[in-house]
């Protein structure tokens, strides 16, 4: 559909949603940057502007601010990818496979708030870097023995995420590293996968707890600790 047939998007008629997706795609561009400043400037009278935009994801489209994309600024983002039409009778239904605020809670602590992929920890800096890592939910993509593939969910820090989207854990893969493991070092895995848990001592316990805090706990402990 080119944009002369798109709904007008200053349309007070279309909820603000809509309007929003209309506007990203007759004023911005897929592939060009836009700044808060010129969405509020759009939509002067919707106080919650960002949190509709936000709302999109949720129905495909995809839109980066700087922890996606490391060249934007804090103030821009990029509109990368549309999405499903909003604006179309019928096709504004949120997803049933969205992530909701308690999913994301949960697999944050499953996952350690550790980027499965790299292993950084959520404010850590980068190596080499000042900036530093969010940690997001991600699909991943995963190849089961039988063939199929199926859309697992994992935390991943932003770097990990943009660069992996197209990869696919390979679950036979991981089936041969592990078969060959010295025979102990399969039995202490077993274990661990039997148990559905690892045991870990009271220092690593303690660690992981520390790295989970906020910056401001952190450097309480560290400064009580120093003392």
């Amino acid at each position: 559909m080119s944009a002369t047939e798109l709904p007008d998007w200053q349309d007070s008629k279309l909820g603000t949603m809509k309007r929003a997706a209309l506007w990203l795609v007759a004023e911005v561009g897929v592939g060009n940057v836009f700044t808060k400043t010129q969405l509020r400037d759009a939509f002067p009278d919707v106080a919650q502007i960002d949190r509709r935009m936000r709302d999109l994801r949720d129905h495909g489209w995809l839109i980066y601010t700087n922890r996606e994309d490391v060249s934007l600024d804090a103030s821009q983002q990029r509109f990368a990818e549309q999405g499903v039409p909003v604006w179309e009778p019928g096709r504004a239904t949120k997803s049933s496979s969205s992530i909701t605020a308690a999913q994301r809670r949960e697999l944050l602590v499953k996952d350690g708030y550790l980027c499965r992929s790299c292993g950084i920890g959520a404010a850590e800096n980068y190596a080499g870097s000042q900036e530093t890592a969010q940690l997001e939910v991600a699909r991943r993509k995963t190849l089961q023995p039988d063939g199929s593939i199926t859309i697992e969910l994992v935390t991943e820090c932003s770097r990990c995420r943009v660069g992996g989207r197209e990869l696919v854990a390979d679950v036979r893969q991981i089936v041969e590293r592990i078969r060959q493991l010295p025979s102990f070092d399969r039995k202490i895995l077993a274990g661990w996968m039997a148990d559905g848990q690892r045991e870990y001592s009271e220092i690593e316990k303690l660690w992981a707890a520390y790295r989970a805090l906020p910056a401001t706990a952190r450097a309480e402990i560290s400064g009580a600790f120093a003392s």
